[in-house]
């Protein structure tokens, strides 16, 4: 059975404290024995040397001469006088001294003859009985005495056994404290015990034991709230970790960690998926992706980077392009990440065209204004024309705010789509205000607005924007269809919420039917029929497209098959 520390503890310090009593006891009692047999060998002493001087000043020949000291002496005192040679020449047990022996070989005499006494406890080899012998030696003889060895001498030379019942209460009080600390100190323990074990069991939700109010205790709890911390400082960790990770798999960058070997760590979806179009080679669990040629210029950086930490560069393929970015972290593992920049190239490009096309169209109308100011500036012209010169002057100022216009509108339309308003709006009022407005350009160019709307026809979205749709696309007839042409607007169908309006009109078309995938450009001119010279800004057209899409439909251009022009389009209809 394993023992608990409490029990350790008590029973280490049970043995320390038995061993230290133990040790008291043992010294005590030889301490004591030897002084209870120091007084009685003094006891003894005193008795030889009475026993000597009564010899010396008395001329004592035989058992007589001693019956006066015999009288004061105790009468259980045996008492022996020894010659120097070993003789017994007196012993008051034994009339007949002589048949006694040689006593020089007695342990108390060898002990006398060599340090002036001697000291013996064994029984007697004259009558059996246990004695306590001394002796001394007065240098012409030996005087012996001896008490025999019963119960009262060994009482008298027993220690006092008060000072043992002392110690052994002070042993058993000593006990009790100990098992007393032993217990605090071990439900300190076994609490901090417990506490691990739950901690190295895998629990989660670790109750905060209460510890004692000691030393040990304090440690305790010292521990027990570092771990609290860190268990909250993991959760937060952890936390964290989850909304990166989250954010990682969300991202819209393809992400890609590898470890300091070159193996991956970490990658999301959004990788796999640019990988698979950048490479034929098998991405999923290929722990050799780094060898790809596609990350050849990762390899060269990593291979000669020094102190660098970060690189980029652009991975062109099937049509797209990447720009790959590398960061290399303190411990030397890679995170790698992939951007999909086709559809910001092509912007960007596409920005660069438009502005060159800005450039262009503004070029024509100021040129034609200075050359205009200058001519009338710089000569003498009739005042006719004067005028006509002016006009044209005024004529292309008007060109210019059209393109102003037109170029703001498509700016409103893409940057803050959701400033503009959308409620009910009815078609048919939307093309009658169209025809007021361009009646003499339309009567100028001898061209008639047929509508063929449902008179109830009402679709959702912004008033302003509808309106421009039918203007470009009148505008563009005027400009580009001809004299003497019908513009036919109806509805082509209705389905799945949205009508589908047709805007046709009968004059030129488009020459070439490849011009009809980009007449919706912006600048975008046809060389047949629809010159620059004919007026409008070049976004009309794209300006249409625009909003159509603004107000989630589509649309669509065509020759139609008795000459003309078609526009296809849908609004959402108003429920």
């Amino acid at each position: 059975m394993k023992l608990t520390y409490q029990r350790k503890l008590t029973l280490s310090f049970l043995l320390i404290f038995v061993l230290f009593t133990a040790g008291i006891i043992m010294f005590q009692q030889s301490e004591a024995r030897r002084y209870r047999t120091e007084a009685l060998e003094e006891r003894l002493e005193s008795y030889s040397d009475l026993i000597y001087q009564y010899v010396k000043h008395n001329d004592i020949a035989g058992k007589d001469g001693f019956d006066d000291l015999l009288a004061i002496l105790p009468s259980e005192l045996r008492l022996t006088v020894i010659s120097a040679d070993g003789g017994v020449r007196f012993d008051n047990l034994f009339p007949e001294p002589a048949s006694l022996g040689d006593h020089s070989g007695r342990p108390e005499v060898l002990k006398a003859r060599a340090g002036g006494d001697g000291y013996d406890i064994r029984t007697s080899a004259s009558n059996n009985i246990p004695y306590i012998y001394y002796a001394k030696y007065y240098g012409d003889e030996y005087v012996r005495v001896a008490l025999p060895y019963d119960v009262k001498v060994k009482h008298f030379l027993q220690p006092d056994n008060a000072f043992l019942y002392f110690v052994l209460a002070l042993l058993v009080v000593g006990l009790l404290l100990i098992n007393y600390v032993g217990s605090r100190f071990g439900r300190s323990v076994k609490r901090l015990n417990d506490f691990a074990s739950a901690v190295s069991s895998g629990g989660t939700a670790v109750e905060m034991p209460h510890f004692p109010h000691d030393e040990l205790g304090e440690i305790g709890e010292k521990i027990a709230r570092g771990y609290k911390h860190l268990q909250d400082d993991e959760e937060t960790l952890s936390r964290e970790r989850e909304k990166l990770l989250q954010h990682v798999q969300s991202s819209a960058e393809g992400v890609c960690f590898f470890n300091p070997d070159g193996t991956v760590a970490f990658y999301n979806g959004l990788f796999i998926q640019y990988m698979n179009t950048i490479s034929d080679a098998m991405i999923s669990g290929n722990p050799a992706l780094l060898s790809l040629d596609v990350f050849e210029p990762v390899r060269n950086f990593l291979k000669e980077r020094g102190d660098e930490v970060y690189f980029e560069t652009r991975v062109v393929r099937m049509g797209r392009e990447f720009l790959l970015r590398v960061n290399v972290f303190d411990d030397g593992s890679v995170e790698t990440v992939f951007n999909d920049i086709t559809r910001q190239e092509r912007t960007r490009k596409l920005k660069q065209e438009m502005t060159g096309n800005i450039a262009h169209e503004l070029r024509t109308p100021v040129t034609s204004i200075r050359g205009y100011l200058e001519t009338v500036l710089d000569l003498q012209l009739p005042l006719d024309k004067e005028r006509e010169f002016i006009r044209k002057a005024y004529n292309q100022t008007i060109a210019l705010s059209e393109l102003i216009r037109d170029m703001s509108m498509l700016t409103k339309i893409e940057e803050t789509p959701e400033k503009f308003r959308q409620g009910e709006v009815r078609l048919g009022d939307i093309v009658e205000r169209v025809k007021a407005e361009l009646a003499p350009e339309l009567a100028g160019q001898n061209i008639t607005v047929e509508s063929e709307l449902p008179a109830d026809l009402v679709v959702k979205g912004n008033d302003s924007l509808i309106y421009s749709v039918f203007r470009n696309l009148t505008d563009n007839v005027i400009h580009h269809a001809g004299e003497g042409v019908r513009i036919i607007i109806s509805e082509a169908a209705e389905r799945n919420g949205f009508a589908y309006i047709s805007f046709a009109d009968t004059g030129r078309g488009v020459g070439d039917d490849s011009h009809l995938n980009r007449i919706f450009e912006r600048f975008y001119r046809t060389d047949e029929g629809r010159t620059r010279d004919a007026g409008g800004s070049g976004l009309g057209l794209s300006i249409v497209k625009n909003i159509v899409s603004l107000h989630g439909g589509t649309i669509t251009a065509k020759n139609r098959s008795g000459g003309g022009l078609e526009f296809l389009f849908s609004l959402p209809v108003y429920k």
